[in-house]
């Protein structure tokens, strides 16, 4: 009798072991229908065998084979069990969610077509777009990319804001597919896919294009995923779970906007779709590009220490970097300074648009009553309540809770209630009342949530029938605006004050390239960054453009920390009804951590930053060692602990190379 393990959707590291039927034939990657429990699921065979430590009789047997999708290869099993290995999470889980969601139903899906009319013809695209003529630089990049496909090589291309970077890796793109190859594109977020879709396939016409994200359909994902898995679509663009998607002809990964934050799930398993995505090249011995302006610390480190092969750069196409100053908030009218607000009517009268960006959306961050200090506070987080005045509610951008804005002060019952602070509605009220002729979009999660809304904002912006852009970090990465002349940056000093050891890398980058919108065009570019410290060194190095100076000094700084990329870190977080069950349960794990290993440093258990989150209470502990081998060993042995104490009132998750602290 032979016996078929399973990956099951479900938080425990065994697989579960079910008996075949004599001469049913089934393969390692096939997804098969078993009974858990009192009810049926879908799972992947993950291994077969002859033997079980379970007696005969106990052994319930494999309801039925599902064959109307083909298995996983061994290529993906391959990647999914280091994903679960090395981010300890159960492997059954791991594999399950690299699925689409229908193939997980225990009800089979329609049976697949084949060829274009399962898969739709080519997605459509405008006219074909011929590649452009490269610079020296660009034509070395390519190159340097180009030799390496057929063999592992990870590759740092780094290039300031508007240095061609997307044309380099499309040429190294096209000779990938040339050569018969399939290349999957990842990108940090949705916003980011509809404008490098139709570049590439303007780029390709022709050949199949597929997305994978979160924002597509049920029916759209699996067509999209089957059409990756058979080889049919010969492009695959998607966000971080992408990483995961089937191609057996893989020849090329390419991330982009590597740095970004987004490529790093936090919730559940949580892993790095970047980090993978160099595993996976390692595996199928194929080149991946890291692609960015402002790299992570984590790749420069990499970069220069040898390990990555750094290709770069460093001019604008249009040999123009945007002239970058800091200006002070003095008279400054609902935020906004006098310096900022001349400049923006001077790009109006030229015909330019001007794009003022502040990283808050809502009208204010906060309501207050002034006589007796009460704030809106949100009851199921430890975060304020957003005003949202075109709505008349208040929000918590956490939790989702929402609540009407009270008449009066709940405290004290005064009826002066004040918004404090700004958001982009607020933004764009004073800049309605400050140029009532100009036409302005607010780009933010609110008005993008509609479906193509973003494509039609876009759309506008591009045929100069927008004046004024106000809007998030949704606008600071990867969008070609030519007519854009002005940037105006608000409330950058927010993230000076975090105590997070990222908090000046991450406001570099996003100054950076929300800086990088600037100046495109024929128009020079101009960007304005509101600040009462003009002379910190983190706007000294954004004035001056030089990142390889900010990067050195940063690494400097961790080093004399002890912080990564020279420790390797953990982060075990746990959550319960009350923070006082959560800090006991870490307590009695950080005692078990002790006993465990002295190759670790283990700090102390302390609440998380916010301690409350939609009814819950947190608290987390910090594992972390200067060598990797070691942590992981530690890993597997504390996990193997924890998942055999008895159940307690606290929920835990580990977290491997966290970027939250």
């Amino acid at each position: 009798m032979k016996i078929a393990r399973v990956g099951l959707d479900v938080p425990v590291q065994p697989l579960f072991e079910y008996a075949l039927e004599d001469g049913e034939e089934v393969h390692v990657g096939e997804r098969v229908l078993v009974p858990l429990g009192r009810r049926h699921a879908v799972g992947v065979v993950l291994d077969i065998g002859g033997a079980s430590a379970l007696p005969r009789e106990r052994l319930k047997r494999v309801i039925r084979v599902l064959r109307d999708a083909a298995p996983l290869s061994e290529h993906d099993l391959r990647l999914l069990r280091f994903a679960a290995d090395y981010y300890h999470h159960a492997v059954g889980q791991v594999v399950m969610a690299a699925l689409p969601q229908r193939l997980k139903r225990t009800r089979e899906p329609k049976r697949r077509k084949t060829g274009v009319e399962a898969t739709g013809a080519p997605i459509a695209a405008p006219p074909p777009v011929r590649a452009h003529a490269l610079t020296a630089a660009q034509s070395n990049a390519a190159d340097a990319i180009r030799v390496s496909l057929g063999a592992f090589k990870a590759l740092l291309l780094w290039g300031v804001t508007g240095s061609g970077k997307t044309e380099v890796y499309l040429q190294a793109a096209q000779a990938a597919l040339a050569a018969g190859g399939q290349v999957l594109i990842l990108v940090p977020e949705i916003a980011l896919t509809p404008q490098l879709e139709a570049t590439v396939c303007g780029r390709f016409p022709g050949v199949r294009v597929a997305t994978l994200h979160s924002g597509l359909n049920e029916s759209e994902r699996l067509r999209n995923w089957l059409a990756a898995q058979a080889g049919e679509a010969r492009i695959l663009l998607g966000t971080r779970l992408a990483v995961f998607a089937p191609l057996p002809d893989l020849a090329l990964i390419v991330v982009d906007e590597e740095h970004d934050a987004s490529f790093k799930q936090t919730e559940g398993f949580c892993y790095s779709a970047r980090d993978l995505a160099v595993v996976r090249a390692s595996q199928r011995e194929v080149p991946v590009v890291l692609a960015s302006a402002t790299p992570a610390l984590e790749s420069y480190y990499n970069a220069t220490s040898g390990r990555y092969v750094l290709v770069e750069l460093p001019e604008r196409i249009n040999e123009r970097p945007p002239r970058i100053e800091c200006i002070r908030l003095d008279g400054a009218r609902n935020g906004l300074a006098p310096r900022l607000l001349e400049a923006i009517g001077e790009k109006l009268r030229r015909g330019d648009q001007s794009l003022v960006f502040i990283n808050r959306r809502g009208y204010a961050p906060v309501l207050m009553c002034h006589a007796c200090g009460w704030l809106s506070g949100c009851h199921r987080c430890s975060a304020q309540l957003v005003l949202h005045l075109t709505l008349r509610e208040l929000h918590c951008h956490h939790c989702g809770h929402r609540a009407p804005i009270p008449p009066a002060c709940p405290g004290c019952g005064n009826a002066d209630l004040s918004p404090i602070g700004q958001g982009t509605q607020r933004v764009e009220e004073t800049l309605a009342r400050a140029f009532p002729q100009a036409r302005i979009v607010r780009i933010d999660r609110d008005t993008t949530r509609r479906k193509n809304a973003w494509a039609g904002m876009r759309e506008r912006i591009q045929a100069r029938e927008v004046d004024i852009l106000v809007g998030t970090q949704i606008v600071a990465k990867g969008h070609d605006f030519p007519h854009l002349a002005l940037v105006g940056v608000l409330n950058a000093d927010a993230m000076l004050y975090s105590a997070d050891f990222r908090a000046s890398e991450r406001l570099y980058a996003l100054l950076t390239q929300v800086a990088g919108r600037a100046g495109r065009g024929e128009s020079p570019g101009e960007v304005l960054i509101q600040t009462e410290f003009p002379e910190h060194p983190l706007y000294a190095a954004l004035r001056d453009q030089d990142m390889h100076r900010f990067a050195t000094q940063l690494l400097a700084e961790r080093g004399a920390s002890g912080f990564p990329p020279y420790v390797h870190q953990a982060l075990l977080r746990a959550e319960a009804p009350q923070l006082t069950a959560a800090v006991d349960f870490l307590d009695d794990a950080k005692q078990i951590a002790a006993r465990l290993s002295s190759d670790v440093e283990l700090f102390d258990v302390v609440p998380a930053a916010m301690v409350r989150l939609a009814g819950r209470e947190r608290a987390q502990l910090l594992v972390q060692s200067h060598a990797r081998p070691a942590l992981h060993a530690f890993l597997r042995a504390w996990t193997a602990r924890l998942g055999e104490r008895k159940s307690s009132a606290a929920r835990w998750t580990l977290e491997v190379d966290p970027l939250e602290l």
